[in-house]
């Protein structure tokens, strides 16, 4: 059966509402790590796997992107009252997300963004499972996310054993 216009519209407005909340945190999340990133996060003794400065902002949007239509799928297939649990978690894990930057880049504190950035993980592994169950492509957006945020967990506590 073929998408009426309104539908269309409907799924298009809700799609640029999860990618403007997904911006808005990665927008967030820069202008956290904006007063640190070329200052203090540059004295820091980092270990050898460390990535090259510029590869974090566009891996960062494309991930941003992937979990926008991500949750939008979910959204779709569910509607607001179906996938509120999954929905709920993917807000948690957003925050969390907006929360590390705040706390290794604005608070420039180390250990406690490593505790942070685990909880974090496990809440994007619990997002990637309930968005698997609702939909297997929502889910499987989310696994370069998990997968990225599984590294920086890793450099997060090189740099804190480091530094």
């Amino acid at each position: 059966m073929p998408m009426s216009d309104s539908n269309r519209r409907r799924d298009t407005v809700a799609f640029m509402l999860f990618l403007a909340l997904c911006l808005a945190v990665s927008a967030l999340g820069a202008a956290a790590t904006a007063s640190s990133v070329g200052t203090w996060y540059r004295t820091l003794a980092k270990p050898p796997f460390n990535p090259p400065d510029w590869i974090f902002a566009p891996v960062w949007t494309a991930l941003y992107f992937m979990m926008a239509l991500a949750a939008w799928r979910v959204w779709r297939r569910g509607g607001l009252r179906q996938a509120r649990s999954e929905l709920t978690l993917f807000a948690v894990q957003l925050a969390l997300n907006l929360s590390w930057s705040i706390i290794f880049f604005g608070k420039r504190a180390i250990g406690a963004a490593l505790a942070e950035i685990v909880v974090l993980l496990v809440a994007i592994l619990a997002t990637t499972l309930v968005f698997w169950r609702r939909d297997r492509v929502a889910g499987m957006l989310f696994i370069p996310y998990a997968a990225w945020v599984a590294f920086a967990t890793v450099l997060n506590a090189a740099l804190w054993r480091l530094n």
